[in-house]
């Protein structure tokens, strides 16, 4: 289990890096207190990585692990080229964040929740989670996230603009494509 928590906690962390859920996370710490952010962000990540989870771990039990392991190595590799494209923020996604209806907390929590839900970080969960301890994980998957973002808030009010998004997009990329072709690799050495 602690393999699970930690391989998920460093390739969830990867994955959120230049990630609109990073920039909302940097937008709500202009509006709301950091803690606040944090809160509405754990729980948000907490349910839709177990949900992520779940998916993941059904189709581990379904299918064989060589193939599973292929496809999740090919989803890796997917992510890397995702990763290297970036997010973006809306205007839409911008204004939502922007807003202060309601508890905090919750608009945090509801605006992190639908962000996800289809996000790379979910996906990478599922993946993740088909051929790991599901507990693992999960705890990992959302400690990761959760440490992302709560960098891109302390990132985000003390050094404004003054990140290299490049580099960090960059470098979150090229270790979804070393993962992605550990995994593939791995899986055909199995298979033959």
């Amino acid at each position: 289990m602690l393999g699970s928590i930690a391989l998920s906690s460093v390739a969830i962390f990867m994955a959120e890096l230049g990630d609109k859920s990073q920039l909302m996370a940097m937008t709500f710490a202009t509006r709301y207190r950091a803690w606040q952010v944090l809160v509405g962000i754990t729980l948000a990540t907490t349910v839709v990585h177990a949900v992520s989870v779940a998916l993941g771990f059904g189709m581990g039990e379904l299918l064989p692990t060589e193939w599973v392991a292929i496809v999740a190595g090919v989803a890796f590799l997917g992510f890397a080229a995702w990763t290297l494209r970036g997010d973006r923020l809306t205007e839409e996604e911008k204004r939502k964040a922007s807003q202060r209806a309601g508890s905090a907390v919750l608009v945090v929590t509801v605006a992190f929740f639908l962000a996800e839900l289809g996000d790379k970080t979910m996906l990478a969960t599922v993946t993740l989670a088909t051929h790991h301890d599901w507990l693992g994980t999960w705890i990992g998957s959302t400690v990761g996230m959760v440490a992302a973002d709560a960098l891109a808030i302390g990132v985000g009010l003390l050094l404004g603009k003054h990140v290299p998004e490049r580099l960090v997009r960059y470098g979150a990329a090229a270790l979804f494509a070393a993962f992605g072709a550990w995994l593939v690799v791995d899986a055909a050495l199995a298979l033959a």
